[in-house]
């Protein structure tokens, strides 16, 4: 199983270069990689759980203060 801390050091490593590129998008990074880059938080975690159900995974908009949501909240599309 992944990591979640090891994909926040990944996201912290590539930050600079994501803001310059991505600002304002969405990305997932799983296993230390990006993923890939997504206009919305929702599509962003309809493609982590269609890939990797539960996770852990790491989801984060590009250039937005950092928030941690508790393990208890899902996403559950509709």
């Amino acid at each position: 199983m992944a990591d979640i801390t090891q994909d926040i050091a990944a996201y912290e490593e590539k930050r600079s270069e994501l803001e310059l590129k991505h600002m304002g998008k969405w990305v997932l990074i799983y296993d230390r990689k990006l993923i890939g880059v997504y206009d919305s938080v929702d599509a962003t975690a309809a493609e982590a759980v269609r890939r990797f159900g539960r996770g852990p995974y790491l989801i984060r908009q590009v250039g937005a203060s950092h928030v941690t949501l508790p393990a208890s909240v899902m996403y559950h599309p509709v």
